[in-house]
């Protein structure tokens, strides 16, 4: 099944990007990032920034757009049964140095996990210098750390 991104949520003021895979099953039936209860972005995101959780989406959406934070996927489409990122085949990345151009006050960028990393240093060659930096996975099938252990390595966007 041939999985696409979303476009990304990000303003000219945008300062930090968050690279997540490629949405999973329930985020595209949503047709929202991070769209599965069980993951635990927003609610990070939300307790980093000391605000009551919300789930209305416009209200996450403004969440980052308020912390000059974009949003997006290393991947603009690829092959993939569920949504495992080792089922992923066939990818292909989303056009950074355009959304980078676009975007220059952007310094830092934020990797949902190992495998958002991986396919952004496989496939993306940019020549400005970014600071990378991987935090776990927000996943509901990240199950080596406790919500606690993860939240505290997220809580660095408060200090970028």
């Amino acid at each position: 099944m041939k999985s696409y991104s979303f476009s990304p949520i990000s303003s000219e003021d945008s300062k930090i990007l968050i690279l997540g895979t490629m949405p999973g099953t329930k985020s595209l039936e949503l047709n929202q990032y991070y769209g599965h209860s069980q993951n635990n972005f927003w609610k990070f995101l939300f307790a980093i920034f000391n605000e009551d959780f919300s789930a209305d989406y416009e209200n996450k959406k403004a969440l980052l757009l308020k912390n000059q934070i974009a949003l997006w996927d290393v991947l603009q489409y690829c092959d993939r049964v569920g949504s495992l990122d080792s089922a992923i085949k066939n990818e292909i990345a989303n056009d950074f140095e355009t959304f980078l151009k676009q975007h220059p006050k952007i310094n830092t960028i934020l990797f949902n996990g190992q495998k958002a990393a991986a396919f952004f240093k496989k496939y993306v060659h940019i020549k400005k210098d970014y600071t990378l930096i991987t935090l776990p996975s927000t996943s509901p099938a990240n199950a080596g750390k406790t919500f606690q252990s993860k939240l505290d390595e997220w809580k660095i966007i408060s200090s970028l």
